[in-house]
């Protein structure tokens, strides 16, 4: 099963990261945020591009938005999340994280 979510910056739709059924995550910036923001990336990292960004594991700076420690504790129970489910976290913890990116989850299903 495939989850994705909107990736913001400051508000704006900056990209999709997505966790592909193989395990791989995908993050991609929006085309208009590519033409409209060429300079606002989201992390060293990841410049803005039309490139998709690929991964094995959870890219280093969305596992920074995480909650840690007690609060990881109090999100994982509960959501019912696994702590090492670190795209289910990323989705259920980040909407309203702390700085100028915000995660919001894409529900496949009402999406077709």
């Amino acid at each position: 099963m495939m989850r994705k979510a909107i990736v913001k910056y400051n508000n704006l739709v900056a990209g999709v990261i997505s966790e592909e059924d193989n395990g791989e995550y995908q993050f991609v910036y929006d085309k208009d945020y590519v033409n409209n923001h060429p300079r606002l990336f989201i992390t060293f990292q990841m410049p803005v591009s039309i490139q998709t960004y690929r991964s094995n594991t959870l890219f280093p700076f969305f596992d920074g938005l995480i909650p840690e420690g007690w609060l990881l504790d109090i999100a994982a129970d509960s959501w019912k999340i696994n702590k090492n489910d670190r795209m289910g976290l990323l989705l259920s913890c980040c909407q309203n994280a702390i700085g100028a990116v915000s995660v919001h989850p894409i529900n496949i299903a009402n999406a077709k």
